[in-house]
């Protein structure tokens, strides 16, 4: 009894520091890079700010509402290829910007009090993800 609620109080722990860890990450990829500002700014588009936010609140409540349930999308084949395309280019923007969200970790650090552990979280980062992943390959894709 006390064993089972011990390992759910870890995997709880587990899971809410993985998602505080994801939303920073994405909080800084939008704020510290301005995707959005600097979207709108391209687009002159300052008319449609709220539009923006909607947008993307919907797509993370989307997202997230896809991760977590089986609900599965059979669409065409073109819109599936231009739900991927849509991927693509957000994992492509993601991918060209990890440079610059790095530097949230330091300010953050420094904040906090905790810049002389900067490698020691750096690294838990890094192998807590290359775990992760090892663990969803092995036991989920097969």
């Amino acid at each position: 009894m006390i064993q089972s609620l011990l390992i759910n109080f870890i995997q709880i722990f587990i899971g809410f520091a993985g998602g505080i860890a994801v939303g920073a990450g994405f909080v800084a990829f939008l704020t510290v890079l301005g995707i959005i500002p600097r979207l709108i700014q391209l687009s002159k588009t300052e008319k449609l700010l709220k539009a923006y936010g909607v947008c993307v609140i919907f797509g993370l409540l989307l997202g997230t509402f896809l991760s977590f349930t089986n609900v599965t999308w059979n669409q065409h084949a073109i819109i599936l290829v231009f739900w991927g395309i849509l991927h693509g280019i957000f994992n492509g923007m993601l991918a060209a910007a990890l440079t610059e969200v790095l530097n949230v970790f330091p300010i953050l650090y420094k904040r906090i009090g905790v810049e002389k552990y900067m490698l020691w979280m750096l690294m838990a980062i890094l192998f807590g993800k290359v775990a992760g992943s090892l663990f969803q390959w092995v036991f989920f894709v097969k």
